[in-house]
């Protein structure tokens, strides 16, 4: 049986936020061997970012290569359309906060 460290994909099973983690979704495991001493596993999250979660919130999975390439791919992919989104939702409100404001919006 393989080692959680070894696995480079999970399916959460249980989540606390699921704005941050969605259960029955797939997950992008990294290689993190102090992490997974302590039980805990590194994934890139729905933000994007990579966060250790405990590792009894996923089933560690091994993909053939085929598929595990199209996952990582789908998964760049995804992550550098939300960047793009991000970056533009933080421009938009940093205007929107620096604009003045007229009496319409105050009233």
């Amino acid at each position: 049986m393989k080692r959680k460290s070894d696995s480079h994909f999970a399916i959460c099973i249980q989540s606390d936020d699921s704005d941050l983690l969605t259960p029955r979704m797939i997950y992008e495991v990294l290689p993190d061997e102090s992490a997974a001493n302590s039980n805990y596993v590194r994934v890139i999250d729905n933000e994007g970012e990579d966060y250790l979660y405990p590792a009894d919130l996923f089933v560690f999975v091994d993909f053939p290569q085929a598929i595990e390439k199209v996952l990582t791919h789908t998964a760049q992919s995804h992550l550098s359309n939300d960047a793009v989104k991000t970056r533009r939702r933080a421009r938009t409100a940093q205007r929107n906060a620096t604009k003045p404001r007229t009496a319409k919006q105050v009233a």
